[in-house]
């Protein structure tokens, strides 16, 4: 694969949040200010995904912390389900912060990625490296995001 080469492109909703302190929506409504300590939040999300070598569906938890300067941290553990049936673990780590220009809901992403698995078929992922760009709209829940191989 060459690098810089598109992986897929994926389409994201937030399905749940779980909070531990401070309730999600007055956070994300911007009623409570985020504490000096942080916040977590474990997000689940579900997605799509289509590339030119696979296709399928994502579902995972991001065991994301949103700090006090206001960048989150991504730390996200899914499994990938290709249009065969094949499981691929994902594991992503990033980042997550809204430009200058933006809304208040509108947030842009950059993830690192990796893979894991044992099937046949797929295993020339567990030997990439990949990046992602992204956006999340709080108001929606939704994320679309580009997966590249570094």
């Amino acid at each position: 694969m060459a690098v810089q080469e598109l992986l897929f492109d994926a389409a994201a909703q937030l399905t749940e949040t779980i909070d531990f302190g401070i309730d999600a929506q007055s956070l994300f409504s911007g009623r409570t200010p985020v504490p000096p300590q942080g916040v977590r939040l474990n997000t689940s999300f579900q997605a799509e995904f289509t590339g030119p070598k696979f296709k399928g569906k994502i579902a995972g938890t991001d065991y994301f912390l949103w700090r006090a300067d206001g960048l989150g941290v991504v730390n996200a553990q899914a499994v990938i389900t290709t249009v065969e049936g094949d499981r691929i673990a994902y594991h992503a780590d990033g980042i997550l912060a809204r430009p200058e220009q933006a809304s208040s809901t509108l947030y842009q992403g950059r993830e690192n990625i990796t893979f894991h698995t044992a099937s046949a078929k797929y295993s020339w992922l567990n030997r990439i490296q990949c990046w992602a760009t992204g956006t999340l709209d709080l108001a929606t829940r939704k994320m679309t995001m580009k997966v590249y191989v570094a």
